[in-house]
């Protein structure tokens, strides 16, 4: 897919914005001009809310009451168009039809975004590269969230019997339910980013060698509380049951749930170390790069439809070599880039610049 064309109004510092697009673009400018408003901006249609965490009335230029962005896109096959105002909350339109939710943009427009606070992904806990795998099964897999959501209510609840237990012992007997219930949905999640890791691999390491100049190699794997490789969902199942029963007097003295896909890790190494333990700022920003541009690969692979790479800030801490690859290697699908330093641009082979001070584009 493509984006061609852009209207912003009263969007963060954005007043009026209207601009037209390329394959490759490049948003440069100093800090804070209003570079990022601009992905966030288009990465709204994708139905997902703002990647910066931010409310929908944030979103409002300060001292107007709405903000309105309009799109011309190429998705399906055919020229689109898509409207969002933002009020109280976001209201959504696809080619003058009123969408009942914003999120249903998302079944027309994707796009993968990078941006610095995804460098957690790396530098924090398990936590952070467990929702990286699940946001990306949720966009390829339709009843992959209704699994983690059954997962983590059923999780709440057995996690409410073991704290009620000390007061009343007879509880303990209904353990067994939440850990039938807990392996059931624990073993679909474990499947799924098995799976998904393995699909998503192939990309990652295609990607990561160019970033490195074929230098260094990539890996992930999925740590659990027992080896998954090579399992069936089946087989992942029943020995997560076996788990939670062995491990339920720990549990119950702890108050809280301790085996389970909520408490994997995805492991990313480089050249066989740990890139979190191990790796340069340069490359744990480059991990995250490969992992996210693997994302958009598998998901162009999946869905038939190239999705658009938001790269916020890319460039800090990349090497040239690193650089030149991102501006001038990847392609196949449409790519924006922000960065500050204007020189950065002077390498780019094809494409567009666009300089961005105090929220207007200028020459």
């Amino acid at each position: 897919m493509k984006i061609n064309r852009i209207e912003i109004e009263n969007f963060r510092n954005i007043e009026s914005l209207n601009l037209t697009f390329d394959d490759v673009n490049i948003i440069w400018g100093e800090n804070a001009q209003g570079k990022t408003n601009l992905l966030e901006a288009i990465y709204l249609f994708t139905g997902s809310k703002s990647f910066r965490g931010a409310r929908d009335k944030d979103l409002i230029k300060f001292n107007s009451d709405f903000a309105r962005i309009k799109i011309d896109f190429e998705s399906s096959e055919r020229s689109q168009n898509a409207e969002l105002v933002i009020k109280e909350r976001r209201a959504a339109r696809l080619n003058g039809v009123k969408k009942k939710s914003p999120a249903e943009l998302g079944n027309e427009i994707k796009a993968v975004i990078f941006s610095p606070v995804h460098l957690s992904m790396i530098k924090d806990g398990p936590a952070e590269r467990r929702k990286f795998v699940d946001g990306a099964l949720c966009q390829i897999k339709a009843n992959y969230y209704s699994v983690l959501k059954k997962y983590n209510r059923n999780l709440e609840q057995r996690n409410a019997v073991l704290k009620d237990i000390a007061a009343h012992d007879e509880l303990k007997s209904m353990l067994y339910v939440w850990d039938a219930s807990l392996a059931a949905e624990g073993a679909k999640i474990i499947y799924q980013r098995l799976k998904y890791i393995e699909a998503i691999l192939p990309y990652a390491k295609e990607i990561f060698s160019g970033l490195s100049g074929g230098k260094e190699e990539i890996d992930i794997r999925l740590i659990g509380e027992f080896e998954y490789e090579g399992l069936t969902q089946s087989e992942i199942e029943s020995k997560l049951k076996a788990a939670l029963s062995e491990k339920q007097h720990i549990d119950i003295i702890n108050k809280i749930t301790k085996t389970g896909p909520h408490r994997d890790d995805i492991e990313i190494l480089i050249n066989g170390k740990s890139a979190r333990l191990f790796g340069s700022q340069g490359q744990q920003r480059s991990c995250v790069l490969a992992l996210k541009l693997a994302e958009a690969s598998l998901l162009k692979n999946m869905t038939e439809e190239e999705p658009i790479a938001l790269l916020d800030d890319v460039m800090s801490e990349l090497d040239e070599g690193r650089q030149d690859y991102i501006l001038n290697h990847i392609k196949d699908w449409q790519v924006f880039i922000t960065c500050c330093d204007a020189n950065t641009i002077l390498r780019l082979k094809e494409g567009k610049t666009i300089n961005i001070k105090e929220g207007t584009a200028v020459n």
